[in-house]
């Protein structure tokens, strides 16, 4: 229908994973008769030609990086080809869209089931009138188009035994049917989610495992939203690719729920499961409203364990409601439960993330502490009733940062961490962990964790 440059999809970052966010519109636009063009700034450079060529310039941003890259790719966009058509899409092009349609940043804005809003804005061009921003009508899913992105090689890896191993990236469910208040699915979805087509999903596993993908990751917001369709989809691959393993991502209350399928789900090849436990304090937990409490992460481990499953859990480590003590009273609970390993160090310093149309903004706890919408940072401020946990944030953020950009060992790192907490504290260091620096490590992905 049209040249190869007249629409440009534009990735900035995913997790590390050869980008789904680009790889399933680039199909619906291509069944639509076009041949869109492709870039992912996450590994690759920003290619003015491209960008020149094209009449609609679609940037994704499922993330809050992503969208910080997006805005700068923007901007160049705005500068090479002044006439094109920009357009963002994703979970936060949807919590932002007043901030980047008055800025100027993007001319239309789409979020949700997407795809299909996206190819009649392609056909709608030179029709004034924008498109809805949020579509939640169920789709047709064509195969992602993967052809023109990066090779996987240019992706995170699977570390394993000591040996790297390529990874591919599915999604078996879009949206989620829960509502936790700090994540940036609900004010999308509205507790709402869609599965994809067996089919579709298999045959996306097999186009990747062609490109010599070993592993795979669900990257579905929850993997066990619809446990039957996820355990048929862990079946099938497993008929098919018996040495293919994979990771997934489940809440803590669908791990108690299924309890009885997670040694099946190990046998099938899963490998590890991540979790957003965010916080062993409850109080946290009932604020963020996460469905689960303390004493179910405990289970959760315990379950995971006894199943063969390693759990990675995800924790928000800084939020307004988080005391010094409990902080390091985690630190401890991490090195007890032999997490060191399991827990990416970035996740010591992570900060309650407050985007605008964060269902968290509508809770009277956090108004005490809420400041100012920073609009270039695309969230709203908040401050610490204890300024040593502000302090503390900052040295944690920085001494990650830094350990991450000379490969440190994340038992040094942990260490490192409870030496900055208990000095906030005023008491000494606690003993260390003691890992031996050749130990045997639980398998994750070479990308660290980032929102």
């Amino acid at each position: 229908m049209t040249g190869p440059g007249e629409i440009l999809l534009v990735a900035c970052y995913e997790l590390g994973h050869q980008p789904l966010s680009v790889a399933w519109p680039a199909a619906f636009l291509e069944r639509a008769g076009y041949r869109p063009a492709v870039m992912d700034l996450s590994v690759e450079p920003f290619d003015a030609d491209k960008v020149r060529r094209a009449r609609l310039v679609a940037v994704a941003v499922p993330m809050h990086t992503a969208l910080r890259v997006g805005v700068a790719a923007a901007s160049r966009v705005r500068a090479a080809n002044p006439a094109a058509h920009v357009c963002f899409y994703g979970h936060y092009a949807a919590l932002n869209a007043e901030h980047l349609l008055g800025e100027r940043h993007a001319d239309s804005v789409l979020a949700g089931e997407l795809e299909d809003a996206l190819v009649a804005l392609a056909r709608r061009l030179d029709d004034p009138a924008r498109p809805p921003r949020v579509s939640l009508g169920k789709l047709d899913f064509p195969l992602p188009a993967r052809a023109a992105l990066p090779a996987l090689k240019k992706y995170a890896h699977l570390d394993r035994e000591d040996a790297a191993h390529l990874v591919g990236y599915v999604e078996a469910s879009r949206g989620c049917k829960h509502g936790c208040r700090h994540c940036p699915i609900p004010p999308v979805y509205g507790r709402r989610f869609f599965v994809v087509p067996r089919d579709i999903v298999l045959a996306d596993v097999r186009q990747q495992v062609t490109a010599g993908a070993a592993h795979i990751t669900f990257g579905d917001p929850d993997f066990l939203n619809g446990p039957r369709h996820a355990l048929a989809v862990a079946r099938a691959l497993h008929a098919e690719f018996p040495a293919l393993t994979f990771d997934f991502t489940a809440k803590i209350e669908h791990l108690l729920a299924q309890r009885e399928h997670l040694a099946e789900l190990a046998a099938l090849g899963a490998l590890f499961v991540v979790s957003a436990a965010e916080s062993l304090d409850d109080a946290v937990l009932t604020i963020l409203d996460k469905g689960h409490t303390r004493a179910d992460i405990e289970t959760a481990l315990a379950l995971s364990r006894a199943a063969g499953l390693s759990l990675r859990p995800t924790w928000v480590a800084f939020t307004p409601w988080t005391t010094l003590g409990g902080y390091r009273a985690w630190l401890d609970f991490i090195a007890r439960e032999d997490l060191v390993d399991a827990t990416d160090p970035v996740q010591y310093a992570l900060r309650l993330l407050v985007p605008p149309g964060s269902w968290l903004l509508e809770h009277a706890a956090l108004r005490p502490h809420l400041g100012r919408f920073v609009p270039d940072a695309f969230h709203h401020e908040w401050a610490h009733p204890d300024p040593r946990m502000e302090t503390l944030q900052s040295e944690v953020a920085a001494a990650v940062h830094v350990a991450a950009d000379r490969r440190e060992d994340a038992a040094v790192t942990f260490e490192g961490v409870r030496a900055l907490a208990a000095a906030a504290a005023g008491v000494p260091a606690p003993p260390p962990v003691g890992l031996a620096a050749r130990r045997h490590r639980p398998p994750r992905l070479s990308e660290p964790w980032f929102c």
